[in-house]
């Protein structure tokens, strides 16, 4: 599984990065605004600079929910840099997006995903990654992790290539679970990839073989 970090701050990308283990980057406008960063060059500025930083997919997301406001800012924010994969929500113009982007060799993040037969719709329309908002659901009272194994179950009794991105991640045990429920890529928030490192047996053990080491000089 992949690990793609969910965020606009570059701190937050350079710390993931630095783990060695991050392989690209998912952003939003509500991310971004977090950021302070404003207006549309301020914007593309930054997608430029994160794309600068991580050797992989970044997704940049459009604004536009007509389909030719899809079209032309996707086609302005491929120009930024190759790593660009345009983020497009899953409503009607959508899906036509994607297809249109599908056939000239752009690549597409399905977002807002909530239900497998909006994935079976993006993945038809040949959708790189598709976003399944798995902790979004979680606070409707419905296990959104489910959601993610009905999606991959899905796409591999249809043979579809689309990838399975796992995001609203709310903690390190959202991870490991749609790890196992064979998600392709989990985007994460910086605290809930960190969180994967701890644990309180982890800590007594080192505090103990450091003690021992200490008696042994």
């Amino acid at each position: 599984m992949k690990f793609f970090i969910d965020t606009a701050n570059l701190d937050q990308i350079r710390e993931a990065n630095e783990l060695g283990i991050l392989d690209g980057v998912t952003t939003n406008p509500s991310l971004m605004a977090k950021e302070g960063i404003k207006g549309k060059e301020a914007v593309m500025q930054h997608y430029k600079t994160i794309c600068e930083m991580v050797d992989g997919p970044v997704s940049a997301e459009v604004l536009g929910t007509t389909y030719d406001e899809i079209i032309a800012e996707g086609k302005e924010l491929v120009k930024i840099h190759k790593n660009i994969v345009v983020k497009v929500p899953m409503i009607k113009d959508g899906i036509k997006a994607i297809k249109w982007f599908t056939d000239n060799d752009i690549q597409t993040n399905c977002t807002l995903v909530f239900s497998a037969g909006q994935a079976l719709l993006a993945a038809k329309a040949g959708a790189t990654y598709v976003s399944p908002f798995i902790g979004r659901i979680d606070d409707s009272s419905w296990d959104g992790v489910q959601l993610i194994e009905q999606i991959v179950g899905l796409y591999n009794a249809q043979g579809f290539m689309t990838e399975v991105l796992a995001a609203s991640i709310r903690n390190p045990l959202h991870i490991v679970r749609c790890a196992e429920a064979g998600a392709d890529v989990c985007t994460c928030p910086l605290p809930s990839i960190m969180g994967l490192l701890k644990h309180p047996l982890t800590d007594i053990g080192l505090a103990q073989f450091l003690n021992d080491a200490k008696s042994m000089q």
